[in-house]
């Protein structure tokens, strides 16, 4: 089993990336779970295609631990398996506790026996790198990370605190680094500005995303480019970079 966490900005398009890789390895044949690590809990929406899952924190306030598997996840396009974590009540409680709730539970209630999954994907928002929000980097959990970013100026500095934190971690057995994901806004200097980031880093860019109107249109029709509109150049370089996270 390969464990990937992905992390970036919020609103860098992070979700809908990881999604797309969960499409396309599981069009390869590999058996998909992807797990979002978000209060807004929407990793997987494109992935089932608009139907909601029910979120770990939710079941664990509604029915404390009266509950089972089957209600923390639903199958999705090519049977990937959805889950997500949720957020507090707002003004309440931490969203990072969220995650740790969320990963403890699909452990303690059997997920990675039951379905065997040959990769498992984990959508973390990345704005803030602590406590919950570091757990899928932990020992156990994620065994490479991979970073979104553009060459927005708010966007490379989240990257660079990911990356400041996985440097900060290092010597405690967490995930490594396994290269930064370019994903185009077409901004001014965009490829220089993430050279720098691995330069300083010592990684390097595994995949560029370039900026394509057509992921909009598969949003809309509440699914993933690869599904949607597999023969298209975007579907293409999706699946290059599932095959480059595979081989990392």
């Amino acid at each position: 089993m390969k464990k990937f966490a992905i992390y970036g900005k919020g609103g860098i398009g992070k979700s809908t990336t990881v999604s797309n890789l969960s499409a396309a390895i599981s069009n390869l044949g590999k058996k998909v779970m992807q797990i979002g690590c978000d209060p807004k809990a929407d990793s997987t929406i494109l992935i089932t295609h608009g139907e909601k899952v029910n979120t770990t924190l939710d079941l664990i306030r509604e029915k404390k631990d009266a509950f089972e598997l089957s209600d923390m996840v639903r199958l999705g396009y090519n049977d990937i398996i959805c889950a997500e974590a949720g957020g507090p009540t707002p003004g309440l409680g931490c969203a990072g506790r969220g995650i740790i709730c969320a990963l403890e539970k699909l452990e303690e209630k059997g997920a990675y026996k039951k379905y065997k999954p040959d990769v498992v994907f984990y959508d973390v928002l990345g704005d803030v790198v602590c406590g919950g929000f570091s757990m899928p980097m932990r020992k156990g959990y994620a065994d490479k990370v991979f970073v979104i970013t553009s060459g927005e100026n708010m966007s490379i500095y989240a990257a660079a605190n990911i990356c400041i934190a996985m440097r900060n971690f290092k010597d405690r057995g967490y995930a490594s680094l396994g290269g930064i994901i370019l994903n185009k806004k077409n901004v001014k200097d965009e490829e220089k500005k993430v050279k720098e980031l691995c330069k300083e880093f010592k990684t390097k860019i595994i995949g560029v995303l370039p900026y394509d109107e057509i992921v909009h249109k598969a949003e809309d029709m509440q699914m993933t480019v690869v599904e949607a509109f597999p023969d298209s150049s975007m579907a293409k370089s999706y699946i290059k970079l599932a095959k480059e996270v595979l081989n990392a």
